[in-house]
């Protein structure tokens, strides 16, 4: 049974590797530009509160497959005052009922100098650890919650594309890597 596991495991993880390739500097910085641009355009209210982040960070590209045993990975980067900071990996492994694949755009939101403070300072950053992540639903118009915009760490996910479906960031580990 254990052998299985690590099977299906192992399995899991070639699959969202190979569909998630490193990218190069260039295509994050055109990818991660696309992305914003498509929650801006769902959402007029996720750009006014991006313009008052501290910090943004975009991963255009996030790829999970699981078949009982899943894994998540995507490649992007940091904005801070609209200049490139650093990139950003997000992965990460989960158990339980799920079959399929999916690709999903996120977006996070530093609205203090104190939570990007926590962000760029981990060695290695865990939503839900080291930062809880209130993720933002979009209302009629793109609205967004009240109670919501009230959080120094905001997120959205957006752009699900595939036959898998999971709206979370708790349990992302984010690791900044040389491009």
């Amino acid at each position: 049974m254990i052998k299985r596991a690590h099977s299906v495991l192992l399995v899991s993880f070639f699959l969202v590797s190979s569909l998630a390739a490193a990218a190069t500097r260039e295509e994050i910085d055109l990818h991660s530009r696309d992305a914003l641009n498509r929650l801006y355009e769902q959402s007029p209210a996720a750009r006014e509160l991006a313009a008052k982040a501290r910090g943004i960070l975009v991963f255009p590209q996030v790829y999970k497959a699981g078949f009982g045993v899943g894994g998540e990975y995507g490649e992007g980067k940091l904005l801070v005052d609209s200049s490139t900071a650093g990139y950003y990996s997000t992965a990460a492994a989960s158990i339980g009922f799920q079959l399929g694949a999916q690709r999903k755009s996120q977006v996070v939101l530093f609205m203090t100098e104190d939570a990007l403070n926590g962000f760029l300072n981990a060695d290695g950053w865990e939503a839900g650890v080291d930062g809880s992540v209130a993720l933002a639903t979009l209302g009629a118009g793109g609205a967004i919650d009240t109670n919501t915009v009230q959080n120094p760490i905001i997120g959205f996910i957006f752009s699900n594309e595939g036959l898998m479906y999971n709206l979370t960031f708790e349990g992302s580990k984010i690791t900044r890597i040389d491009r």
